[in-house]
């Protein structure tokens, strides 16, 4: 099976190994596929070390292991449909399911849970997928079912066209009920694995988070959050940087809140003007069960 790419433009001196380790499950797998010459950059094979330009085209032969698996072959991820029609569809992910196929996560994803129902973009192992969601992050994202939507609704996030609001319970009570971070986002100087405002500054990305109080309680605020940019952990580390970080946060706050088992972060309402029809998409999801019980206690 062959997966196509195409690099992002700005990913250019990055090493192409490191690239393909999310796609591929990991960087070694995907070293021993350069070395045996089964990855093309625009035609050609390259060395295990080759550095890339930005927005080549990648092809990889990845049988006979397919990083896409059918549903056949792989464990269904759970998931709701909180809005569908013939072009797209709005799905609210449990906490716990991956989106796409990464390092450590190779089955049981959500891209994979919709093969044959979503379509749509260059790289068949997230056919559909628009944005994603962290693994313990629950809620909303929109899914494409043809090229031409998935095409319009890049577009729009890129536009940030898109309204992606969160429900955040934070550690302690910022100092006004609503505001502005804007601060950019890398990976961290010491824990490459974990990204911070405290990066090396050309590799950062422009990163801005709009938030407002919801409700106060007695160590804790909940708030609604939204997103005016999307990078990794944004809202996470943004929250962690303002000194309130996310409760049951295992990597950038405390694990051990109000009976949390993964960081009180919930993907609450997506609205969008639909690509074909041109009319407005504007859904909801509630909390779940486990951050609900987490906001009662909170509450006490």
């Amino acid at each position: 099976m062959a997966i196509e790419l195409e690099l992002p433009p700005d990913a250019g001196g990055e090493r192409l190994d490191v690239l393909l380790a999310e796609p591929l499950g990991s960087r070694s797998r995907a070293q021993r596929l350069i070395v045996a010459g089964r990855v093309l950059v625009e035609g050609a094979t390259v060395r295990k070390n080759h550095r890339v330009g930005g927005g080549e085209h990648v092809v990889v032969d990845d049988a006979p292991e397919a990083v896409a698996a059918t549903q056949a072959q792989a464990p269904v991820a759970a998931f709701g449909v909180a809005y569908e029609d013939e072009h797209l569809l709005v799905v609210d992910k449990p906490a716990g399911v991956v989106v796409h196929p990464a390092r450590g996560h190779r089955e049981g994803t959500l891209a994979q849970a919709l093969f044959g129902r979503a379509a749509g973009g260059e790289q068949a192992w997230r056919a559909g997928i628009v944005h994603r969601l962290d693994r313990n992050t629950s809620g909303l994202l929109v899914v494409a079912k043809d090229d031409a939507v998935h095409r319009a609704l890049k577009a729009a996030l890129a536009a940030r066209e898109i309204t992606r609001e969160y429900l955040a319970l934070v550690e302690g009570r910022p100092p006004a009920r609503s505001g502005t971070i804007e601060a950019p986002i890398g990976r961290d100087r010491r824990q490459r694995m974990l990204m911070s405002v405290d990066s090396d500054a050309n590799a950062a990305k422009d990163a801005i988070t709009h938030f407002e109080v919801e409700r106060v309680l007695a160590q804790a605020t909940l708030l609604r959050v939204r997103l005016q940019t999307g990078r990794t952990h944004q809202i996470r580390v943004h929250m962690r940087a303002i000194g309130h970080p996310v409760c049951g946060d295992p990597e950038y706050g405390r694990d051990d809140l109000y009976g949390l088992r993964r960081q009180f972060l919930h993907a609450a309402r997506l609205a969008f003007s639909h690509p074909v029809t041109g009319e407005a998409v504007d859904v909801d999801s509630p909390l779940p069960d486990d951050l609900r019980a987490a906001l009662e206690l909170a509450g006490r």
